[in-house]
């Protein structure tokens, strides 16, 4: 198995036991994430927003697959996690496809792709059917995750 491929079964193995110690331990110290709701996150940001979403899932499973070496230096992986919505309780079906970028034995870059329109349905219901499309809307709901990372971090902070 090609040395990529390791360390993305090591980060995900890590993601279904919410263990985000490990999974950032995949990270170079300057990683750039991005993905549809938190938007571009770097280095401490990013191993905060795992560490924010391990330590608030609810009834949470994972699975992944379908990895893919393009080069020595991309690869790509689907996973699928499952949760209850902590602001909503609703259930949370979301299929994501990673693309990542390696360096030094460690994540460079990871960036998640997936619709916030067909994540915001399943998150609010009624609400997220009929208005999660609207860029408006869906500022809100990037707003909100920001604020959450941000408050996650500085009470980090205080500890």
């Amino acid at each position: 198995m090609n040395t990529n491929s390791q360390l993305i079964e090591k980060f995900y193995t890590a993601f279904q036991q919410l263990d985000a110690a490990a999974m950032n331990s995949c990270y170079s110290d300057d990683i750039v994430f991005f993905d549809p709701v938190f938007g571009l996150l770097r280095g401490e940001e990013a191993k905060s927003m795992w560490e924010m979403l391990c330590k608030n899932a609810k009834q949470f499973s994972l699975t992944y697959g379908n990895i893919v070496v393009l080069d020595e230096e991309y690869s790509t992986c689907d996973w699928m996690a499952k949760y209850i919505f902590s602001a909503t309780g609703k259930l949370v079906i979301n299929k994501i496809k990673a693309n990542m970028r390696f360096a030094d034995g460690k994540i460079i870059e990871h960036s998640d792709a997936f619709s916030v329109h067909k994540w915001s349905r399943q998150a609010f219901g009624l609400t997220g059917t009929i208005l999660g499309w609207n860029s408006f809307f869906q500022n809100k709901i990037k707003n909100k995750a920001k604020k959450n990372l941000v408050t996650f971090m500085e009470q980090k902070k205080l500890k």
